[in-house]
């Protein structure tokens, strides 16, 4: 849904395919995922507060050419979707599950 266009060299954003391979990268997606979760819950007003205080903060600082994207090379063309590489199995297991069998 998020939709730049993302490249090397002089590009305005970067973008690495796995994402997950970024200390602070994983950091802030886990809290934008985790903030998401709470926050899409709100029928009023939760989408808009979860895109003003999470993500319009967190995305910017993600594909500056000084974030932790920096050096990838990762590109895409306008309008496609950020460029993805899905993480290793196992690397983010189901919340849910656990809490069920614990």
């Amino acid at each position: 849904m998020y939709s730049r266009r993302v490249g090397p060299g002089n590009a305005s954003f970067r973008w690495s395919a796995r994402w997950w391979e970024h200390p602070e990268a994983l950091a802030r997606i886990d809290a934008l995922w985790r903030s998401w979760e709470h926050l899409r819950l709100d029928a009023a007003t939760g989408s808009s507060t979860w895109w003003i205080e999470h993500a319009d903060h967190h995305m910017p600082i993600l594909m500056s050419p000084e974030g932790p994207f920096a050096k990838s090379e990762d590109k895409n063309t306008p309008g496609e979707p950020l460029p993805y590489e899905a993480p290793p199995a196992g690397l983010f297991p189901d919340m849910r599950r656990q809490h069920h069998e614990g």
